[in-house]
């Protein structure tokens, strides 16, 4: 049931995963503004994350990654890292890691899920493939966003087929890297999140 859920994955869920979670968001509040909606963003879509690991567990986001999500007009305040729970997959309708190694990870942990766990930059990349008319019509509604999302989420994984990740859908890991790694990351997670917000929301919020 709504709201439409996206968890991201990563290692440590201090960089990559906090980023996209909030970026992500951010590019959710942007179309809903444009689009004058009244709805809260939340109850649209709960973008959240956690990792595979739980070394930094309790910590906020990584310094450099938050400036990357403030760069981009989100909002880093409030987030605490945390460690992957099978709940939280299963409360999933999307789940998108960093890398193919971590989407093993999860369906390791939860085999039910692998129908809806991709790499981001694998999600990406087979978005662009998908015939968006085909899915159930769009609208700035609770109800309409969490149909369409799982629709869209169906068709990709039907895009995907059999076929593995390919090398270069991986995110790579910028923590203890200067500001240029973690642009990059932060640009190429945009390449993800901003077509994904635009699929789940109506055509008039551009």
């Amino acid at each position: 049931m709504p709201p439409f859920t996206v968890l991201h994955v990563c290692m440590g869920n201090i960089c990559r995963s906090p980023m996209a979670e909030r970026l992500l968001d951010q590019a959710v509040r942007e179309r809903l503004a444009k689009a004058g909606t009244t709805p809260p963003a939340e109850e649209m879509l709960h973008s959240h994350s956690a990792g595979t690991g739980g070394w930094h567990a309790g910590e906020e986001m990584n310094p450099p990654a938050a400036r990357q999500v403030r760069a981009r007009g989100g909002d880093p305040g409030g987030f605490v890292a945390r460690k992957l729970r099978s709940d939280l997959i299963d409360a999933a309708d999307l789940v998108l890691t960093a890398t193919a190694d971590q989407q093993e990870y999860v369906v390791a942990l939860r085999p039910d899920a692998a129908a809806r766990t991709f790499v981001l930059g694998e999600f990406g990349r087979l978005l662009g493939t998908v015939d968006l008319s085909a899915l159930p019509a769009s609208a700035a509604t609770p109800d309409a966003v969490y149909t369409r999302g799982v629709a869209l989420v169906e068709a990709v994984h039907t895009a995907r087929g059999s076929a593995p990740p390919m090398a270069s859908d991986d995110l790579d890991d910028p923590w203890g890297r200067g500001d240029q790694a973690f642009t990059r990351v932060a640009d190429e997670i945009e390449d993800t999140v901003d077509p994904l917000a635009r699929a789940l929301m109506p055509e008039a919020a551009v």
